[in-house]
């Protein structure tokens, strides 16, 4: 798993979305460039769709999910729809449960703001769900809570 490094975080929040509000609806779109490292948080009304990479599609898209009145943190990776074969799809996954705590810990700091006004939502269970023709690939798991992927920071001037 790669180390998450805070300094290469790009946080960008879209129309009708602050660091504070709304929860509802806030969707987010975590991309990254393999060429520098750095991840980009997109938080908005909706999903940045326009910057999904559709021949890589390696983003991770999520939001805040409510049901009688229960509150979830929902997540999709995709994996395959049967344009890369069974052999590809299997690293494809792979890839994703090894840097899925990384990219948890970002969207965890990249709105950190939020957390800190509602602390509550640190306890909410995160669901990932897997997109893929192959069952084996295919499904939802529990990835704890955002609690699991708080990181915090220490600066100290020298």
């Amino acid at each position: 798993m790669s180390t998450f490094d805070p300094n290469k975080l790009r946080v960008t929040f879209f129309k009708g979305v602050t660091e504070t509000m709304p929860i509802f609806p806030r969707f987010y779109t975590l991309t990254h460039s393999d060429l520098t490292g750095e991840l980009f948080l997109d938080i908005g009304r909706t999903y940045q769709v326009d910057k999904i990479n559709i021949n890589m599609r390696d983003e991770v898209l999520g939001h805040w999910y409510i049901s009688n009145e229960c509150i979830a943190f929902h997540a999709y990776v995709y994996v395959s729809n049967g344009e890369f074969d069974k052999e590809v799809s299997k690293v494809r996954y792979e890839i994703f449960k090894r840097e899925l705590p990384l990219a948890l810990k970002a969207i965890r700091y990249g709105d950190r703001h939020l957390f800190d006004i509602y602390p509550q939502l640190d306890e909410k269970t995160i669901c990932i769900y897997f997109q893929s023709v192959y069952p084996q690939f295919h499904g939802v798991e529990s990835w704890g809570e955002f609690k699991d992927y708080k990181t915090i920071f220490y600066y100290t001037s020298s």
